[in-house]
């Protein structure tokens, strides 16, 4: 509200120091230098309303203008500092309060106002009844934190509730159609501004409320005044919002507007665009989460296979055939009996340089042996080395019978047969084989390709089979 005030008379005060009695005169230049502190000194900041006339706007800035009602006028200068705070633009014709003080220009000794501030007029008492509902819901615990609703990540239907034939409806569809063309849209006409367009907002809050047809309502609208977004500043609206039970998302005005609804919506976006952008995860969005949740399975399904594959590798190579096994122990078999071969003819030729030896030394010895004795050591080491040499040969067929009755030949030769899949894996449980499986069947002589038809868990508790029937295989 603007403040009414009256010009204040002049009085110089009488003190010899007083310019005013000085018996000399005083140049221009220094009497308006006086005439400006003592406006400066004697008149505070104020507020002064009127209707601009005469505005300009110069190079660096400044806005030049007069500020004049019925029956006067008074020169205004706001510079650039403070008029770059001034969120709408100032029009010949238009009435509004300035905050200023009084001051005189001293190079042209014209008086003006040096505006501090600049509002459109009404805003004074538009912003008192603003602040007063403000604290009121405040006090309530309508603004808190807590109170308000989560904004549903993945929602199947959205409302929006604005004037349709605003441009605010054509923002908040062309966004949501280009982020989100998968969710449906539900509009709730309703006036925007003007007299009864609160109550048709609240209204249309509570049709919105009753059907529960959306998951996210949009209360929306353009820019515009104080006076043009006033109906978002009305306690009825704000407690159709409160009671909503569907989330709403205010996106009133430009990012600088800020109204009741803002504060009283569980989401404020700083314009109409913004607050359908706010509408959940948008497509892109969910596109981007996709593609990772993807590379990350792919990873992990490399990873797998990748460590299958190495236990697989190292499964296989600690795996040793029968076969390779049957033959490492022919080898050693065979080494063993290299080995008592060498052993016993190193005994015999040892065995031999000995009797050698000995007839030497008994030929030397004596001129005349005895040959009847060395006759009979000589039958005597006979003897003992084919006892020897029998004795070896009998641990050699011992050895060869005990591999013979470990081999898995010999079991075949008894009508056994080994079972194999085509990838040699040996079948030992007939739960493991599916109908239809081919299998290779060794025998003791040859071997055979079969296919499975049955299976049967318990061998020895099958009825005996008929002529044509086979058990199995």
């Amino acid at each position: 509200m603007a403040e009414n005030f009256s010009l204040w008379t002049i009085a110089p005060k009488m003190s010899t120091t007083d310019p005013f009695l000085n018996p000399s005169a005083l140049v221009v230049s220094a009497f308006n230098r006086l005439v400006q502190q003592t406006l400066s000194r004697e008149i505070p900041l104020c507020w002064v309303t009127g209707e601009i006339s005469g505005f300009t706007r110069a190079a660096s800035g400044h806005w030049y203008f007069s500020l004049k009602d019925a029956t006067a006028q008074v020169r205004c200068v706001m510079f650039r500092g403070r008029n770059q705070f001034v969120d709408w633009q100032p029009a010949n014709g238009q009435q509004v309060e300035v905050r200023a003080t009084a001051g005189l220009f001293e190079p042209r000794g014209e008086f003006q106002l040096q505006v501090e501030n600049l509002r459109q007029a009404g805003a004074g008492t538009l912003f008192e009844a603003f602040e007063q509902l403000k604290r009121k819901l405040a006090a309530e615990g309508l603004f808190d934190a807590g109170r308000k609703r989560p904004i549903p990540p993945m929602p199947r239907r959205i409302g929006v509730i604005t004037s349709p034939a605003g441009a605010a409806l054509h923002d908040v569809l062309t966004t949501l159609q280009r982020l989100m063309p998968h969710v449906g849209v539900i509009v709730y006409p309703c006036q925007v501004q003007g007299a009864g367009s609160a109550s048709q907002i609240a209204e249309a809050l509570a049709l919105a409320a009753a059907r529960r047809e959306c998951d996210i309502l949009l209360l929306c609208r353009g820019g515009g005044s104080m006076e043009d977004l006033w109906s978002f500043n009305d306690e009825q609206v704000a407690r159709a919002i409160v009671a909503s039970p569907v989330p709403v998302i205010s996106g009133i005005g430009h990012e600088t507007d800020f109204t009741i609804a803002d504060f009283v919506a569980d989401l404020r976006a700083p314009t109409p665009t913004a607050a359908a952008s706010l509408c959940g995860r948008t497509r892109p969005v969910l596109q981007q989460e996709l593609d990772q949740w993807q590379q990350r399975l792919q990873n992990r399904l490399n990873h797998t296979l990748q460590g299958a594959g190495q236990r697989l590798q190292w499964l296989a190579a600690r795996l040793v055939h029968p076969g390779e096994r049957l033959r490492g122990r022919a080898e050693w078999l065979q080494q063993w009996h290299q080995r008592l071969d060498s052993a016993w003819l190193r005994q015999l030729a040892s065995r031999q340089s000995r009797v050698a030896l000995a007839a030497h030394r008994l030929r030397h010895a004596s001129p005349e042996p005895d040959r009847p004795a060395v006759l009979r050591a000589g039958q005597a080491l006979l003897v003992q080395m084919k006892h020897k040499l029998t004795s070896a040969e009998t641990r050699l067929q011992t050895a060869q019978q005990h591999l013979q009755h470990l081999s898995p030949l010999n079991v075949l030769q008894r009508g056994y047969g080994i079972v194999r899949r085509p990838s040699g894996e040996i079948i030992r449980d007939a739960a493991t084989l599916t109908a239809g499986e081919r299998l290779n069947l060794q025998f003791s002589h040859g071997s055979a390709v079969a296919e499975v038809v049955a299976t049967s868990p318990d061998l020895a508790g099958n009825p005996p089979l008929t002529p044509g029937q086979t058990n199995g295989l």
